[in-house]
């Protein structure tokens, strides 16, 4: 099999390989998992391809696409990728203001909408872009106002699909596309500042899928569940165009909160992921096993405890001695096969990427039977720079560079990559192109961190993140909070204290945890009045303990000196999370200003000024 280029090589030798096959694609529809061949992938493909054509859509334009996961997005990439034209992919979170600098950053010549929810939004904002021509809607019931049915589009270029000459011109065209021809722009969500459009090329985009390939081991038997926005190009390249290559069936999570109930009636094989999912389904252990009886309790705890000493003689590849190896099959019986059951019983392997993955929840995961291969990339670099793998697994790292990638580490700490899977630059923006990619090809990532003996890349901290206190002390936040947020009564955490005397921590508590424990107690509290319950002397001790516990190794600068507790969580809607779920810490420190200055001014009055 030749080795290809670009995603229309992809999506056609996938279709050369499996088109036999009856299903390629599954969403749920009036209760019931709707599959989707091959076949009917391709025929669905080069009807839209040619309806595009129709609507004078031609190569070099770009197709916006505002919808969650859902087969006709798929369709839509591979129709944009197959007429040449670069897809523009827009997170359905974003709120109208947003989507509107993108649209028309982009000059969108179209945009598919998923709902009458996203067709609003665009109704909102089109009279301010002149390049949008065409509105075209997923959901024939919310067309509207001039807007095209997808279903028309698909059927009036139906014709052409079945047509063999049609239909073997359409694919010569495809494959007439460059490994160096723009394939998409993804607008980064970043922390700060507008996003930015990133051109990734066919052969970005495909370098990395290829090289994936070679060191995580999906199967054409593999079932994987897709439920991260294919906006992000962690499920862009990962769930989507190595599942095609690799003929691993994609299954589409109705919605983010229906994953616990779609894993357990699919049962999927592989599942994709940022580290959140693993925090709730960690805390929600924790709370479930401490939360029962005393023999419970203490059964969880041996168990947990001797599942971690195994997973230490495997993950270091020594022999497990006789006596552990009885020991842990009987903890697996006990607890750790419970939790696999939750996950549907068949999963062989978990990957997190977009954001660090705390060591010690890891390490659990792997005690249970349910490893997590985390990775590290940037949407620039398509994305994966880095990842663990079942031959070459060190918790607490993100694993070691892909095959062609090359990756150094700075004078300053700052981790530099280069090869195949650079991006082509920032659309419109030459001058922050040539602020992140330096003359000899090596992009600057943004992001600290230590190649070790073994070859592995270890994260410590985003650069413009670094906490520098009065004093010149530098503290990384990011394996501060990820330490903080093991404890189960602890749903979010962030540090703050750049050029402050010492840092805090802004702690969002996990509150059905929280709430048991007050009653447990015998505190009085209205569940309603969640201010009054963090006001509460005994309760904010607790937060303390919880907080601190973790952190017994850490320097005594690093330690948060004061904690904000906060009722809410962050969120997409306030601008305190990203549609990834990244901090934007700029935001919260600014949305909880007047807070923090009280926290610091109540130190200064008590005389404490520790560092």
């Amino acid at each position: 099999m030749t080795t290809p280029r670009t995603l229309n090589e992809i999506f056609f030798g996938a279709l050369d390989r499996f088109g036999a096959r009856p299903v390629a694609l599954r969403s749920k529809s009036a209760g019931s998992w709707v599959p989707v061949s091959y076949a009917e992938l391709e025929a669905r493909v080069h009807a839209v391809a040619a309806g595009l054509r129709g609507l004078g859509v031609i190569t070099g334009d770009r197709v916006a696409i505002l919808s969650e996961n859902r087969p006709e997005w798929a369709v839509t990439d591979y129709a944009c990728l197959s007429i040449r034209c670069a897809d523009v992919p827009i997170y359905p979170t974003l709120p109208a203001r947003q989507i509107e600098f993108i649209l028309r950053d982009a000059a969108a010549k179209a945009v598919v909408v998923s709902s009458a929810e996203q067709l609003a939004k665009i109704r909102e904002v089109r009279p301010r872009l002149g390049d949008l021509q065409h509105v075209i809607v997923m959901d024939r019931d919310a067309v509207s106002d001039g807007a095209i049915a997808f279903a028309d589009l698909q059927s009036g270029g139906g014709t052409a699909a079945r047509d063999a000459a049609a239909r073997d011109a359409w694919r010569r065209d495809a494959l007439a596309v460059g490994p160096d021809d723009v394939a998409t722009l993804i607008y980064t969500s970043g922390t700060t500042g507008d996003p930015k459009g990133v051109m990734l090329t066919h052969g970005n985009l495909t370098s990395n899928v290829m090289s994936g390939l070679q060191v995580l081991p999906l199967r054409d038997t593999d079932e994987c569940l897709s439920f991260l926005p294919l906006s992000h190009v962690f499920e862009r390249m990962a769930g989507h165009y190595c599942m095609m290559q690799s003929g691993t069936i994609i299954n589409y999570a109705t919605s983010i909160d229906t994953v616990s109930a779609d894993m357990l009636e699919l049962r999927p094989t592989v599942v994709l992921s940022v580290p959140r999912l693993y925090e709730k389904i960690y805390a929600r252990v924790l709370d479930a096993a401490m939360s029962g009886s005393p023999i419970k309790r203490r059964i969880f705890r041996w168990a947990k405890a001797t599942g971690e000493r195994w997973a230490e003689y495997r993950l270091a590849r020594r022999p497990v001695p006789r006596g552990l190896g009885f020991r842990y099959r009987l903890a697996h019986r006990l607890v750790f096969a419970k939790l696999q059951a939750r996950v549907g019983g068949r999963l062989r392997f978990f990957v997190s990427g977009g954001a660090p993955l705390s060591a010690e929840i890891a390490k659990f995961f792997y005690a249970a039977g349910l490893p997590i291969l985390e990775g590290y990339g940037l949407t620039e670099t398509s994305p994966v720079i880095a990842v663990n793998t079942f031959d070459a697994l060190k918790l607490g790292t993100v694993g070691r560079p892909l095959p062609g990638v090359e990756v150094r580490i700075a004078s300053d700490g700052e981790i530099l990559t280069r090869g195949p899977h650079v991006m082509k630059g920032y659309f419109g923006k030459p001058e922050a192109t040539a602020e992140t990619i330096d003359p000899d090809g090596w992009l600057h990532t943004g992001d600290i961190g230590v190649l070790d003996a073994e070859g592995f890349l270890r994260i410590t901290d985003r650069k413009k993140d670094m906490i520098v206190t009065a004093g010149g002390k530098n503290i990384a936040p990011q394996p501060i909070e990820n330490l903080v947020k093991t404890s189960k009564f602890v749903s979010n955490a962030v540090m703050l204290g750049d050029r402050r005397k010492f840092p805090i921590m802004l702690v969002v508590p996990n509150l059905d945890t929280l709430k048991a424990w007050a009653a447990r107690k015998n505190i009085r509290f209205d569940p309603d009045d969640v201010p009054a319950l963090l006001a509460q002397d005994a309760v904010r001790a607790k937060m303390d303990r919880e907080v601190l516990r973790p952190l017994v190794d850490m320097a005594h600068f690093e330690v948060p000196k004061r904690l904000l507790l906060l009722p809410e969580d962050f969120s997409v809607e306030t601008g305190e999370l990203t549609p990834t779920l990244k901090v934007k810490r700029r935001v919260v420190e600014q949305n909880h200003r007047e807070a923090i200055e009280a926290v610091y001014r109540a130190a200064e009055a008590a005389g404490h000024h520790p560092e």
